[in-house]
């Protein structure tokens, strides 16, 4: 088997041409360096250099080794650097997950896009899913993280961390005459008699489930006319008058014309989470890096409300 340092003697050689000068570089006597030659040779079963009167010169196979050896003793010298920044995560995978109603906050894509400014040598994978789906991911380990509104599989080896937490808002076809009233705030038992679009539960049964716990905490059960796959078209449905909805605020940034959004009053409980969930034990430097920008998103995001 070859080994790093005899390929390093012989790229010396290569390169200074001279048995004598070679070994005077590499702080060694000419003869060790003449049998580790040999030795090389004898492994690769093929003369790799020419003996001239003054000096050596390569063979065609010492040519080619040479170019060959010098790829490899360069990716071998930059091993320890290699290992030190895979350690330090600022290189590797990194696999994330999302819900599609988690990745319209503006946060998440935030997030994404700092991390891969800042972190390019990490090799980014993400993947959109329901609840159930990421949580089974990160379970079995196919994500290191994911972004959702739920706090997934009870009793799962999974870490989950609370973002943020934003009000839901009232969303209202613009020629409904709830729209037409001129105050900002809502009550949520004004929209008892209202049919609902909602965000289907399968697909988000966090904000599905807050907010049928709100409208009956208002006194009455909401009847829901018509299940959306994602809250973007939930909002599509509102604006084509099929009915009502309740909607992360963070939604209002769409500006999807044909809807009206309202803050609520009377709503118990009624707010939307962002969760960052990982697998519980998980001490991958990459994962910790997200995190850390995740906080400082989120810090970010509470200084602007405070100021704004």
């Amino acid at each position: 088997m070859l080994e790093l340092r005899q390929l390093q003697a012989f790229l010396t050689i290569a390169e200074t041409a001279n048995l004598t000068h070679a070994a005077a570089r590499l702080g060694m006597q000419q003869p060790p360096l003449t049998r580790m030659l040999q030795a090389l040779e004898t492994a690769l079963g093929t003369a790799l250099v020419e003996r001239l009167p003054r000096g050596v010169r390569l063979t065609p196979a010492g040519l080619a080794l040479a170019e060959e050896a010098r790829q490899l003793v360069a990716r071998a010298q930059a091993l320890p650097q290699l290992a030190q920044r895979a350690a330090a995560g600022q290189t590797g995978r990194l696999a994330v997950g999302f819900t599609s109603s988690a990745s319209l906050h503006p946060l998440v894509p935030e997030v994404l896009r700092r991390f891969r400014e800042q972190w390019p040598g990490v090799h980014i994978t993400l993947e959109e899913a329901g609840s159930d789906e990421l949580g089974q991911a990160l379970a079995e380990g196919r994500l290191q993280a994911a972004f959702v509104r739920s706090m997934l599989m009870p009793g799962a080896a999974l870490q989950v961390d609370t973002v943020l937490e934003e009000p839901m808002l009232a969303a209202i076809p613009a020629g409904h005459a709830l729209a037409a009233r001129p105050a900002a705030t809502l009550r949520l038992a004004a929209l008892a008699d209202q049919p609902f679009v909602l965000y289907r539960r399968p697909t988000g049964p966090g904000l599905y489930d807050r907010i049928l716990s709100a409208c009956r905490a208002a006194g009455f059960s909401p009847g829901v006319a018509q299940e959306a796959p994602r809250l973007t078209a939930t909002l599509s449905l509102v604006a084509a008058g099929f009915g009502v909805s309740l909607v992360p605020a963070s939604l209002q940034r769409f500006g999807a014309e044909g809807i009206v959004y309202r803050r609520l009053s009377g709503a118990q409980g009624l707010t939307a989470p962002l969760y960052l969930a990982a697998h519980t034990g998980d001490d991958d430097p990459v994962l910790a890096r997200l995190r850390a920008q995740v906080r400082q998103a989120a810090a970010r995001g509470r200084r602007s409300a405070r100021t704004g």
